[in-house]
C-alpha cells in the first residue's frame, strides 16, 4: 500500500492524483513548487519502477512542467529527483523566475518558507483545473 513519507506530508499540500503520481504543492508561496510522488510502495530510485511506470512518470512530469511554465510564467523550469533527505522517490517541478528570492541559486534552504493562504491554494487549484482536467483527479 502506498504511504506518503511523513516529511512530504508535513511540508506539502495535496492537490490530487495523476494516473501514476500523487501531486503535491510545496507549502511555500515564494515559488510555484510542485512534487510528484509515484504511488508505489518502497520505491526510492527511478530504476526501481518498471518501464511503463518510468514512462508514465516522465510523461506526467513533462506535462506538469509545461503546464506550470505556461500558467505561472516561469523563466526556467527546474525538474529534479533528489532524495538525500526524503528517500521516497519524488520529482520536484519548480517554476523559477528571475525575480524570485533565490534566483539563480537553488530554492532549498535559501529563505524560510512562507505558507500559502487558503485563497492562494484555491487560485492555484483553479488555474490547474483549467488545463489538467482531462488527465488529473483533484483531491480536496
Amino acid at each position: 500500500m502506498f504511504v506518503l513519507d511523513s516529511r512530504l506530508e508535513q511540508d506539502t499540500l495535496l492537490l490530487g492524483d495523476f494516473p501514476l503520481c500523487r501531486l503535491l504543492l510545496m507549502n511555500d508561496a515564494q515559488y510555484p513548487w510542485f512534487i510528484l510522488v509515484p504511488r508505489r510502495e518502497e520505491v526510492s530510485e527511478l530504476f526501481q519502477l518498471d518501464t511503463a511506470a518510468q514512462q508514465a512518470l516522465w510523461q506526467e512530469a513533462t506535462s506538469l512542467a509545461e503546464t506550470v511554465k505556461d500558467t505561472f510564467g516561469a523563466d526556467k523550469m527546474n525538474v529534479a529527483t533528489l532524495g538525500n533527505v526524503v528517500s521516497q522517490l519524488h520529482v520536484h517541478v519548480i517554476a523559477r523566475r528571475r525575480d524570485d528570492p533565490a534566483w539563480p541559486g537553488p530554492v532549498w534552504g535559501k529563505h524560510p518558507a512562507q505558507p500559502y493562504s487558503a485563497e492562494q491554494v484555491a487560485a492555484i487549484r483553479s488555474k490547474l483545473k483549467l488545463v489538467l482536467a482531462d488527465q488529473f483527479r483533484f483531491g480536496e
